[in-house]
């Protein structure tokens, strides 16, 4: 089968489309024919090693040499155990742990699979499962009426994250590049803050603070924050990860804030009700570009970038086939 492999960290240009033997699914997992996958921040960080938490299980060199989680296809083989899914069944899901999607087949254990609601297209459904569960998660910390900022907002998880708020009667700052601010308007923000030339840390106060790529000190966070508010970041570089893990608490003790860490959880049940909203047609999967296989280094870099508004999107083989 073809994939796109990389052995070394660095940018785009260390990915190659080889022809590579096609997995076999093991005890619990299904052999997915990929149709489509989306790219997540996480690809990117894992393709050039950086922040430093990247390199965990591969501190030389990729622990996997194919990258791609969020997955679209169709069922074509079953590892033993497999009670959940059938050959032929149409699946999305988040492979994490095992990666392997910017690929024609991919193995993937069932847990981590859920059947593709008919509405949604193979690009629809891979654009959900990993910013589907960021945003899910972020908005569930805001109550109606309160005020919410993300910054990071143009990606497919602040995408999502907008929409989601704004349905549950959350006022929302959205935070990105001005090329996006009509994007973010759109999906409903009612602020918009270029980071390019504004500093949204003066802003607010703000109930609910949600960084999607965290550079920022936990003091600056603690200055757009209302009395009693909480601010949550999801990865960002190393520095600000630690720091919101230790000093976090202890200013959050003195000033009645909450700073900290959003752990993510993973899996279907995180997922699929974002995924029925989608169906339904209450909020929209925004899918910027769409990419193929062979263009897997563009996607990357686009993504990576910052240039992608909602999801970029790599299509393996025709939805159709």
């Amino acid at each position: 089968m073809k994939a796109v492999v990389y052995e070394r960290y660095g940018g785009p240009e260390v990915l190659q489309v080889r022809d590579v033997p096609v997995p076999s699914p093991g005890p619990g997992e299904v052999l997915i024919e990929v149709v489509c996958t989306s790219i997540n921040l996480s690809d990117w960080e894992n393709l050039r090693g950086s922040p430093a938490y990247a390199r965990i299980g591969g501190l030389r060199r990729p622990a996997r040499r194919i990258l791609g989680s969020d997955i679209a296809g169709r069922v074509v083989g079953l590892g033993d155990g497999v009670t959940r899914f059938a050959v032929g069944d149409e699946v999305y899901g988040d492979n994490l742990a095992g990666g392997g999607g910017f690929a024609e087949y991919v193995a993937v254990p069932q847990a981590a699979l859920a059947v593709k609601p008919p509405q949604l297209s193979f690009a629809e459904a891979s654009a959900i499962p990993q910013a589907g569960a960021i945003a899910a998660q972020a908005v569930a910390l805001a109550e109606p009426g309160t005020r919410m900022l993300i910054n990071g907002a143009g990606g497919g998880s602040g995408a999502l994250a907008i929409q989601l708020a704004v349905a549950k009667g959350v006022r929302v700052s959205a935070v990105d590049n001005a090329r996006k601010s009509d994007f973010l308007r759109q999906l409903g923000a009612e602020e918009v803050i270029d980071y390019t030339s504004d500093d949204f840390t003066r802003h607010g106060p703000y109930d609910v603070i949600v960084d999607l790529v965290a550079h920022r000190s936990v003091f600056a966070y603690r200055r757009a924050l209302a009395r009693g508010g909480r601010c949550v970041i999801v990865g960002g570089t190393l520095r600000t990860l630690l720091r919101m893990l230790t000093i976090g608490p202890l200013l959050g003790l003195v000033t009645g804030a909450r700073l900290g860490v959003l752990f993510v959880r993973q899996g279907p049940s995180h997922f699929v009700q974002v995924a029925e909203q989608c169906a339904s047609g209450r909020i929209a999967v925004r899918i910027d570009r769409t990419f193929t296989l062979d263009e897997v280094p563009a996607a990357l870099a686009w993504h990576g970038e910052g240039h992608a508004l909602g999801k970029v999107v790599v299509a393996v083989r025709n939805e159709t086939a």
